[in-house]
């Protein structure tokens, strides 16, 4: 029986506006929109591009601060939803339309066990009884291929891995059966082995259930494998619209040719110096949270004025390496040396010019900046407290490292978080690294939330700043296009231990290890079959049909 393709979605002169400096300002330029049930379109554009804001004007909802403007029309079902009651909108969220946000880990109640969050939609809107739902939620979790499908939604949040809690939200999304979900970029912080498991479930839930879906993405090769339709953003307003393939292989706009043309940055690969000591080196550390072993046996060198990029699939140790070289885990074993001298285990042994010779930079800088907190604190702390500075000193100081970042002190020095753009914040974060004059930088996934043009441009940054300070860099990250940008040497972990390691030039030819050949060739490609023949490739039981027309 052929599903029904009807009109689901129909957006038509969509103009939002934002309330800044006491007063709006429009920030989405009448776009329009039409999806028919069990298609899905893509979103791209970079960071700003309103990918997000239209996504959640398709549920009509705006976040704080943002309005839609008259004369927009969100048509859902033939049901107006500017004009719609609040409660009657309310009623709709989680049960006909659903939303799978970047971050699972920050959408899931800490307090609460996956399986109960599941069951709060379809109890709330008497669609199932709970042993019935409870049901559903662990068959659910067995077509996203989630381990012990059974058993794994009686666990809290932190008790399961990144990629298997974004499952769990896809999974809790399709609860009530919706007739449209909003994926606001799903696959951003996984791997890239986990990211072709949860596409792959992904596509299959849509397919099977004949959902239609808004898949707000800036990475273009994921973008290929899961939409029918692409939309490109700039700033508000639509740069064009057209079929997958016809988009892929025939670009019309320029802004659209210059998003197919990112990541040309390529540094220039440093060879390890001959007769040096490392600046810093990891020896048969061996580590454990409690008495489960997370770490075994993992040395590797890096070097002053060096990039050593560590990958490997979620819960492989590249942070937990990371934690034992900054000392917030002791190793169980082994050892962790700076310039040839072993670095006390516990960071609290160790002095004040130990610690800040070793920074990190975050992943998520929403998080790891205080928003209550202005940039020029932000960046001030660290130089006050390593470096003794107070007063104008400071400030100079401060001012100093704005403009390393690229960031206008006059513009920047008294503005909040939220004032700025991820990318921004991203600066703001590398900032305050600099501020210690470490010598160290432990860059953990510190692109991965960022659209391509952004994050290329913080890649040569980062570049540009190591080269003129001879900064050493640990560089955390699952996506292997950063590791051809940015590495000099690679190491690739898994289970906790180093399978493969060296310069970056030979561990891209092969032969590799049969681990590193898996992530090589889970890269997603400009290509709108990959994913299928990646799949049939490797026996993968699927029921996904090739999406793009």
């Amino acid at each position: 029986m052929s599903q029904d393709k009807s009109i689901l979605l129909n957006i038509k002169n969509l103009r939002i506006e934002g309330y800044s400096d006491e007063h709006w300002i429009e920030i989405v330029h009448g776009i329009d929109l039409t999806l028919h049930r069990g298609e899905v379109m893509g979103l791209i554009g970079e960071s700003g591009a309103g990918k997000s804001t239209i996504g959640l004007a398709a549920m009509g909802f705006t976040r704080d601060g943002c309005r839609i403007s008259e004369g927009s029309s969100i048509e859902f079902d033939g049901l107006e939803l500017t004009t719609t009651p609040a409660a009657d909108l309310q009623s709709l969220r989680g049960a006909r339309i659903a939303y799978v946000a970047q971050s699972a880990a920050a959408s899931f109640n800490p307090a609460h066990k996956l399986i109960d969050q599941h069951t709060e939609a379809p109890l709330q809107y008497r669609i199932q009884k709970r042993l019935e739902s409870q049901e559903d939620a662990m068959e659910l979790y067995e077509r996203l291929r989630l381990p012990n499908p059974r058993e794994i939604g009686f666990r809290y949040p932190h008790q399961v891995s990144g990629g298997q809690l974004q499952r769990a939200m896809t999974a809790m999304a399709m609860a009530c059966r919706p007739d449209l979900i909003i994926f606001d970029e799903p696959t951003t912080a996984l791997d890239v082995t986990t990211q072709i498991e949860v596409l792959s479930a992904i596509r299959d839930i849509v397919d099977q259930f004949n959902t239609a879906a808004i898949y707000i993405t800036h990475d273009l090769a994921v973008v290929a494998q899961m939409a029918d339709v692409i939309k490109v953003l700039l700033k508000g307003d639509e740069v064009e619209e057209s079929d997958t393939r016809s988009m892929l292989e025939n670009p019309q706009d320029d802004y659209t040719k210059s998003l197919w043309a990112v990541r040309e940055f390529k540094k220039e690969q440093v060879p390890r110096p001959a007769d040096t000591v490392p600046l810093i080196s990891v020896q048969h550390v061996d580590a454990a949270y409690g008495d489960t072993p997370v770490l075994e046996d993992v040395s590797f060198d890096i070097y002053s004025g060096m990039t050593v990029a560590v990958v490997g699939e979620s819960g492989s140790g590249k942070s937990t390496t990371a934690r034992c070289i900054t000392g917030l885990l002791p190793p169980t074993k082994g050892e962790v040396l700076f310039q040839g001298t072993p670095l006390p285990p516990d960071y609290r042994d160790r002095t004040k010019d130990q610690l800040r010779q070793a920074q990190m930079i975050y992943q998520m800088a929403d998080t790891a900046l205080n928003p209550k907190v202005k940039i020029s604190e932000i960046i001030g702390r660290p130089a006050a407290f390593y470096s003794g500075l107070h007063g104008p000193e400071l400030k100079n100081r401060v001012d100093e490292i704005l403009d390393l970042i690229e960031l206008d002190p006059s513009l920047y020095y008294n503005r909040y978080p939220p004032e700025l753009s991820g990318g921004q914040k991203q600066r703001i974060g590398i900032a305050r690294s600099l501020a210690a004059e470490p010598t160290f930088i432990i860059c953990d996934e510190v692109t991965s939330a960022l659209d391509q043009l952004v994050a290329e441009g913080i890649l040569r940054l980062l570049d540009k700043l190591q080269k003129e300070m001879n900064l050493a860099y640990m560089f955390i990250t699952h996506d292997l296009a950063t590791v051809r940008s940015i590495a000099d040497e690679v190491v690739v972990m898994q289970y906790g231990k180093v399978v493969e390691q060296g310069p970056k030039d030979e561990m891209f030819r092969p032969p590799h290890d049969p681990y590193t050949d898996l992530l090589l060739s889970s890269v997603p490609e400009m290509d709108p079959d990959w994913l299928s023949t990646l799949l049939e490739e490797r026996g993968v039981d699927s029921n996904t049909e090739t999406h793009n027309p």
